[in-house]
């Protein structure tokens, strides 16, 4: 997969100060700010990219195949680990979080990666799931998109949002809570604030989902 975003770590990464790219952001962004508050504690980010996400809610490590991708997470004070989400480079229990944001859908095997996260977290830690839904206008659009080999979008494979639930649950994880958001079709600009609601909405172009590990 690295070799897919190497060569568009800039484009990919300069694409979130677009107009439509800052909208999008700054909803996935406060739905998974609801879920998560300040992400307190030590938190790792799976997928980490070019490190917005890290960056924006304050998590300090990440984790992505990609080296270019890497370079600019650290340039945003992201502590960069070069590795596969399937084989985590960390050892088990050191971290009270993990964040999976737009990652699982370009994963190879995402639940060989969600034990892989389970591994790592302390007991209570939290997953954070936050990714587009199969079954939503956005994820088809990126559906269709991935169609051309082209496309970035060729590597990845979304689910529906009861999918993305099922997944963690299967792995031993405990549903918390669950938020939604780009409301909107893909081409129109919903305004400055885009609203996001509590809950799995159907529908909603991205699903946040936070899971506990159990344990004490």
């Amino acid at each position: 997969m690295s070799k897919a975003f190497d060569p568009i770590a800039v484009s990919y990464d300069q694409w979130y100060d677009s107009p439509e790219g800052s909208i999008i952001f700054a909803a996935e962004l406060t739905c998974l700010r609801q879920l998560c508050g300040s992400c307190p504690g030590r938190w790792l980010e799976v997928g980490v990219g070019t490190g917005r996400f890290s960056s924006a809610l304050g998590i300090g490590e990440g984790v992505d195949p990609s080296p270019r991708m890497l370079d600019i997470a650290a340039k945003r004070g992201v502590t960069a680990h070069e590795g596969r989400a399937e084989a985590l480079p960390f050892p088990d229990g050191v971290f009270d979080g993990v964040l999976l944001a737009a990652a699982v859908s370009f994963i190879e095997d995402p639940e060989l990666a969600l034990r892989e996260c389970r591994r790592l977290l302390k007991p209570g830690g939290r997953l954070l799931l936050g990714d587009i839904a199969a079954d939503s206008p956005w994820g088809r659009l990126y559906t269709r998109k991935g169609m051309n080999q082209k496309s970035i979008y060729s590597h990845a494979k979304f689910i529906s949002s009861s999918e993305m639930a099922a997944l963690g649950e299967r792995l031993g994880f405990e549903l918390r809570h669950a938020a939604s958001t780009l409301f909107w079709e893909p081409g129109e600009m919903p305004g400055a604030d885009p609203l996001v609601r509590d809950g799995m909405v159907p529908g909603a172009g991205f699903l946040g989902l936070l899971f506990i590990k159990p344990g004490t």
